[in-house]
C-alpha cells in the first residue's frame, strides 16, 4: 500500500446560480487528498493517514476517499471541523483562502499516529500539512521513523502566502528532503527553495542531500525525472485546461502508480532505476494530470480514462 499522509479539506469552488449569482460549491480536497485519490482511481493500492473530522464534511471526504478505493483505516477521526479552502481563479491559475484554526486537520498530534503493517511499503508526504503546527511536526516525526524502512515521497507543493514562518518551513522541508526517497517540486517550487539557477543543476543539488530520484513538473512543457547519472524529460499531453486544481497531486500520483507497477517501492529498487522505468513514471504521471487540468476542479482520472 501506498499511504498519504497530509491535508484532507473542502475546496469551495465558485460557481454561479441558475439566478446569476456568485456561489461556492463544497468539493473534497487537499493536495495529498488529491494524491490518494488519483492513486485509487489508477488502480494502486492506496490508504490515506490524516486528522478527519466526523463532522459534515468530514464524512463527504470519508466517502471520497471509500468511493476512490482508498483505505481510509490509519485516519484519526475527530468532532473537531473541517479545514475550507475558498478557492478564486484567474486565467485558470488557482487561489486560495484557508479556514484552518482548530480544525481535525491542524490539531494532529504525535499520539493520533498509526501503528503501520508490513503491507504499507510507501508513504507519501506533502501539501500544506506541513506549515502549521501541531500536524507539520506529526508529518515529520512519522516521516523521521518510518524512512530507514520503507519508501518515502515529499512534495511539499509550496503556497507562500500560507506560510507565516519561512525560516522554519525551509528547515522543516530541508529535513524532510534529507529523509526522503523521492522528491518531487514544481520548477516554481524549486526556484523558490534553491533560487536562480539551470533546473538539472538545482536538482542534482537536492540530490546531494539524500533523495534518489527527484522529479521536476514544469507546467505546460512537461515533466523531469533528474538522478544523480540521468535526465530523463517526458512532454505534457496537449489538453485544453479548464483548471490546474490538483494538476501536480495527480502527477504525483500516476508517477508513484507507474513505480508501484514496475516493483520498484521496496528495497533498494528506488535507488537503481533503468530509463524505461522513468518514462513510464513520467508518462503515467503526465497524461494523468492533463485528464485533471481538462476538467474542473482536482477530479483526476480513472484508468480507463487513459
Amino acid at each position: 500500500m501506498i499511504l498519504c499522509c497530509g491535508e484532507a479539506l473542502i475546496d469551495m469552488l465558485p460557481r454561479e446560480t441558475a439566478a446569476g449569482e456568485a456561489a461556492f460549491a463544497p468539493y473534497a480536497g487537499g493536495a495529498v487528498f488529491n494524491t490518494a485519490i488519483a492513486l485509487g482511481r489508477l488502480g494502486a493500492p492506496a490508504g490515506f493517514f490524516s486528522g478527519l473530522s466526523t463532522d459534515l464534511f468530514g464524512i463527504q471526504l470519508a466517502e471520497t476517499l471509500a468511493a476512490s478505493q482508498v483505505s481510509t483505516e490509519f485516519c484519526a477521526r475527530s468532532d473537531r471541523p473541517t479545514t475550507l479552502a475558498f478557492v478564486r481563479l484567474v486565467e485558470g491559475q488557482a487561489t486560495y483562502a484557508f479556514y484552518d484554526e482548530n480544525t481535525a486537520g491542524r490539531l494532529l498530534a504525535p499520539e493520533d499516529l498509526p501503528d503501520l503493517p508490513d503491507s504499507v511499503s510507501t508513504l507519501f508526504f506533502g501539501g500544506i500539512s506541513l506549515v502549521n503546527e501541531p500536524a507539520a511536526a506529526t508529518y515529520e516525526a512519522l516521516m523521521a521513523c518510518e524512512a530507514p524502512r520503507r519508501v518515502t515521497m515529499l512534495d511539499p507543493n509550496i503556497r507562500p502566502g500560507f506560510i507565516t514562518d519561512p525560516d522554519a518551513y525551509r528547515a522543516r522541508i530541508g529535513r524532510m528532503i534529507a529523509l526522503a526517497d523521492i522528491v518531487k517540486l514544481s520548477d516554481e517550487d524549486l526556484h523558490w527553495l534553491e533560487g536562480p539557477g539551470e533546473v538539472v543543476s538545482l536538482a542534482r543539488r537536492l540530490l546531494d542531500r539524500g533523495p534518489k530520484l527527484v522529479l521536476i513538473t514544469e507546467g505546460a512543457a512537461g515533466a523531469r525525472a533528474v538522478t544523480a547519472t540521468q535526465n530523463r524529460f517526458c512532454a505534457a499531453t496537449p489538453v485544453r485546461v479548464a483548471d490546474t486544481v490538483g494538476a501536480g497531486d495527480t502527477f504525483n500520483a500516476g508517477a508513484l502508480a507507474a513505480l508501484c507497477e514496475a516493483g520498484v517501492l521496496a528495497g533498494p529498487g528506488i535507488a537503481d532505476l533503468a530509463d524505461d522505468v522513468l518514462d513510464a513514471a513520467l508518462s503515467l504521471g503526465t497524461r494523468a494530470a492533463a485528464v485533471t487540468v481538462s476538467r474542473p476542479g482536482a477530479n483526476p482520472p480513472w484508468v480507463d480514462e487513459l
